[in-house]
């Protein structure tokens, strides 16, 4: 059976949720897929101490404020029940338990295929699938023949089972700096970078740093696209993280050289036994659903097919594109060109 809808919106996590929340606003009726059984997102998934590093004032989708003190840091657990609020007040059609498995355009539609071989069209498709499903795994020398654990940060939730293990983070990002500075409370860490670690002051001059890059204009800054390979971004800290690493705690190295069963080799030469390798190196865009030559956009508005968007990628327009502060902005701007292609006429093939 092919259920039509006018636009489908793929993801239900704050991406897809701020994407509905701007076409509801526009007066449409969007179908949400989530692949997950609630919609919230990757969120769940991520480590039990997790924070986040805005306050919850600059931490909110459109329409409703983050609640409770609004210059306390977030948790984890209260950003998923936040979302599930969200989505509850949102008044749309998401539908959990729909992975989407293929995207197909045919004579000005959209042939959306779901998991359980329900599809779906629609002449606008929102990619909001999000930047942060697919973990990264770099191809670290011999790092597949390690014969000691080897995981990514998205399996990782909390310190206590790898309590008295040598353990190599890989990473220099906060994920990297966050997780080895509680590891290293129970283990002998280190943090394995190809560059050293920059940290970034929380609170400069009182305020933090997120109140600043609004003031300033940064955070809003339409940038992102001119940006092919986006600046390493440094570690919000508030002085604790810095001060671990200075005492070695973790202690930072540059990338092992080689691996030889639960043998690390560093480039000083040393070598040394090692329990657990654990990847803080990143996710990659859930898109899978689309073949690579169709993930082009500019400013998030496909390159490949008239009618197809993107929503919460990293660095789409901004800084702040795949954050929950930034994510609705971009949502707006992209559901007004979608939604005014609807009225113009299109070819096929045609670009941005």
């Amino acid at each position: 059976m092919i259920d039509a809808s006018d636009v489908i919106v793929i993801g239900a996590g704050q991406s897809g949720l701020a994407a509905a929340h701007a076409l509801r606003a526009a007066g449409r009726s969007p179908v949400v897929l989530e692949a997950g059984p609630e919609p919230v997102g990757s969120w769940p998934s991520y480590y039990d101490s997790l924070t986040l590093f805005s306050p919850a004032r600059y931490s909110s989708l459109p329409g409703m404020p983050f609640p409770g003190d609004p210059d306390r840091y977030p948790r984890r657990d209260e950003v998923v029940d936040y979302l599930r609020h969200y989505a509850k007040d949102l008044d749309a059609d998401i539908r959990t338990g729909h992975r989407v498995t293929s995207v197909r355009r045919r004579d000005g539609r959209f042939t959306v295929q779901v998991a359980d071989g329900a599809e779906l069209t629609a002449p606008v498709v929102i990619a909001a699938s999000g930047a942060f499903s697919t973990p990264h795994r770099p191809a670290l020398p011999g790092l597949d023949t390690f014969t000691g654990t080897v995981l990514h940060s998205a399996d990782y939730r909390e310190p206590g089972p790898f309590a008295g293990q040598r353990v190599i983070v890989v990473g220099a990002a906060n994920t990297a700096v966050q997780v080895g500075y509680e590891l290293a409370k129970v283990a002998t860490v280190s943090l394995a970078t190809r560059k050293p670690v920059r940290y970034a002051p929380q609170r400069p001059l009182g305020r933090d740093v997120h109140f600043w890059s609004i003031a300033l204009g940064f955070d809003h800054l339409p940038i992102g696209h001119l940006l092919r390979n986006p600046p390493h971004t440094p570690v919000n800290d508030d002085g604790r993280y810095q001060r671990a690493v200075d005492a070695g705690q973790p202690d930072q190295r540059p990338v092992f050289t080689h691996v030889d069963g639960d043998t690390v080799a560093w480039p000083d030469g040393t070598r040394e036994h090692v329990d657990t390798i654990l990847l803080a190196t990143g996710y990659r865009p859930a898109l899978s659903y689309l073949d690579p030559a169709e993930r082009g956009h500019h400013k998030g508005i496909s390159t490949a097919h008239p009618g197809l968007g993107f929503v919460g990628l990293e660095w789409q327009r901004s800084f702040a594109s795949a954050t929950l502060r930034g994510v609705g902005r971009d949502a707006r701007y992209v559901v007004h060109r979608l939604l005014r292609r609807l009225t113009q006429p299109i070819t096929t093939g045609q670009g941005r």
